[in-house]
């Protein structure tokens, strides 16, 4: 892996986990953090260019999933906590 893609790889990580520390719920929180640290583990031997592009690309795809479901979160009542469905994201498959 490139240099660059590495940063690039570890920046999402990063990203991911620390969006994933703001859930308020302790299961989703959990759930989230273990999750991405399984996707990325089972990921990490990629070596074909294309498919760590792809694989990047759906990390910021979920990464955006993840932040807009914390705006969710925050401007939603407690009532409406079972509206997360972090079983859709693509790298919690």
């Amino acid at each position: 892996m490139a240099a660059s893609s590495r940063a690039q790889v570890l920046d999402l990580y990063r990203a991911m986990l620390r969006e994933c520390k703001h859930f308020s719920a302790y299961n989703y929180r959990t759930y989230a953090i273990r999750r991405i640290r399984d996707a990325f583990r089972e990921n990490k031997s990629a070596k074909d260019p294309v498919e760590i592009q792809t694989l990047v690309s759906k990390a910021k795809r979920d990464l955006g999933m993840i932040r807009r479901q914390l705006l969710q979160q925050t401007s939603s009542s407690a009532c409406c906590a079972g509206i997360w469905d972090l079983g859709s994201l693509s790298c919690f498959r």
